[in-house]
C-alpha cells in the first residue's frame, strides 16, 4: 500500500544490439584453416609459476591456431582479403566456444565471394590518426592508410586497395609510424625500409612500388620488424631454410631490387615464406602432399643471408614445401607459465 517511489518515463531513444553486449575481455583464436572463436579471458586465469597453461582450441590434425589475440566486445576485427577488400566484424558477433571447440569458418560469417580468402585479421580498438595499416601485394606494391579511414563500417566491406589484374593482397599489418617494413620476394630477394619512405594515401588509392621485381617474380611476404633483436625465419620449395637476424637486412629506399635474404639455388628452389620469429617459438612447415611437420626454432641455426640453409623437411617426390607459420599456440602440456603478479592483460598461459 506504500507510494511508488520510482518513476516510470518513457525512453525514446533506440536501443541496439550492442548496447546489451557486457563489455569483456574476450580470447579470439583463427586457426589456420579459419576457423574462428572467442572465449572469456578469465578461462585463463593466472596460474603459478610452473603451471601447465590451458589448451585455447582444439584442432583438426591438419590444422593450428595462427593467430590469437586479446580484444574487447565492442573492438572491431578488421579482416582483409586476397582480393584488397576490407570487413568488419565485431567481436561479440564471433561465436563462444568451449576450449575443446573448433569454432566457425570466419568464411562463412562475411559476405566475401568465391576465391576470396581471409589473409590478415586485425583487432582495432580505437580508429585513430596515429596508426596506420600498411599493406603490399604479389606485385609489389605497397599502401600506407590511416587507421581512421576505416572507422566507417560497412556490411558488404570496402575496397582496401585498388589491384591491378593479376594482382592479389598478400599482406595488412597495423603501424604506429616508425616501424620498419621488409618485403620478401620467391626470388631470394629482400627490401627493407622505413614506413615513412611511404607516404599516407586514402583507400582508393593504387600505392607506390615497395619492390622492383623482374618478370614472373612475385612478393610472398610482408613483416613489420618491431625489434633487431629478432630473426627471419625464411623457407624454400625443396625444404630448405635457415633463420637471420633482423640486424642482416640493412635498411635501404623502397622500390629497389633488394638484397639476398637465401640463395634461390636449383637445390632449393623458390622461397615459399619468411616470417619473423623468436628462439623460444615453434613453426609449422606445410607441404602439397597435406604433411605437416612441427619443430622448434631454436632447432634452426642462424646463419648469413648469402646462404642456402639447412634442411628443414624432407619433401616426397612431386610435392613441395607449401607454407610455413609460426605457432601463436603450444598443446597443453607445453603451454608457458603465468607466474604469480603476471598480468592478466593477455593470455599468457596459452602463447609463447
Amino acid at each position: 500500500g506504500d507510494p511508488r517511489r520510482s518513476e516510470i518515463m518513457e525512453y525514446g531513444g533506440d536501443i541496439s544490439l550492442e548496447d546489451l553486449i557486457t563489455p569483456a575481455e574476450m580470447v579470439v583464436t583463427l586457426s589456420h584453416e579459419g576457423y574462428i572463436k572467442s572465449q572469456p579471458l578469465a578461462d585463463y586465469s593466472a596460474q603459478r609459476r610452473g603451471g601447465r597453461g590451458k589448451q585455447a582450441a582444439a584442432t583438426k590434425e591438419d590444422d593450428f591456431i595462427e593467430n590469437l589475440f586479446v580484444a574487447n566486445t565492442h573492438d572491431y576485427l578488421l579482416c582483409f582479403s586476397n582480393a584488397g577488400r576490407v570487413y568488419w566484424i565485431k567481436v561479440y558477433e564471433i561465436p563462444q566456444g568451449s576450449r575443446i571447440s573448433r569454432g566457425k569458418p570466419i568464411v562463412n560469417m562475411l559476405p566475401i565471394v568465391e576465391g576470396e580468402k581471409i589473409n590478415a585479421v586485425l583487432p582495432i580498438k580505437a580508429f585513430d590518426d596515429e596508426h596506420f595499416v600498411f599493406m603490399a601485394t604479389s606485385m609489389g606494391t605497397v599502401k600506407k592508410t590511416p587507421l581512421s579511414d576505416f572507422s566507417r563500417p560497412m556490411k558488404r566491406g570496402i575496397i582496401a586497395v585498388n589491384l591491378d589484374e593479376g594482382d592479389f593482397l598478400i599482406g595488412a599489418a597495423m603501424t604506429n609510424g616508425t616501424n620498419d617494413v621488409m618485403l620478401f620476394s620467391d626470388s631470394g630477394k629482400a627490401v627493407r625500409f622505413d614506413e615513412n619512405d611511404v607516404r599516407a594515401m586514402g583507400r582508393n588509392a593504387r600505392g607506390v612500388r615497395g619492390m622492383n621485381l623482374e618478370e614472373g617474380q612475385r612478393v610472398i611476404a610482408m613483416l613489420v620488424a618491431e625489434s633487431e633483436q629478432q630473426s627471419v625465419l625464411t623457407a624454400t620449395e625443396n625444404g630448405f631454410g635457415k633463420r637471420t637476424p633482423v640486424s642482416e637486412y640493412t635498411r635501404h629506399g623502397r622500390g629497389t631490387k633488394g638484397m639476398i635474404a637465401i640463395q634461390t639455388s636449383e637445390r632449393n628452389g623458390k622461397v615459399v615464406s619468411a616470417v619473423l620469429v623468436n628462439p623460444t617459438d615453434e613453426i609449422m612447415l606445410i607441404t602439397t602432399g597435406g604433411v605437416l611437420v612441427r619443430t622448434r626454432v631454436s632447432e634452426i641455426r642462424e646463419m648469413g643471408r648469402a646462404t642456402q640453409g639447412v634442411t628443414l623437411i624432407s619433401v616426397d617426390e612431386g610435392t613441395w614445401l607449401s607454407g610455413l607459420q609460426r605457432i601463436v599456440e603450444s598443446d597443453a602440456e607445453d603451454l608457458g607459465e603465468v607466474g604469480e603478479g603476471d598480468s592478466p592483460d593477455a593470455p599468457a598461459a596459452t602463447e609463447e
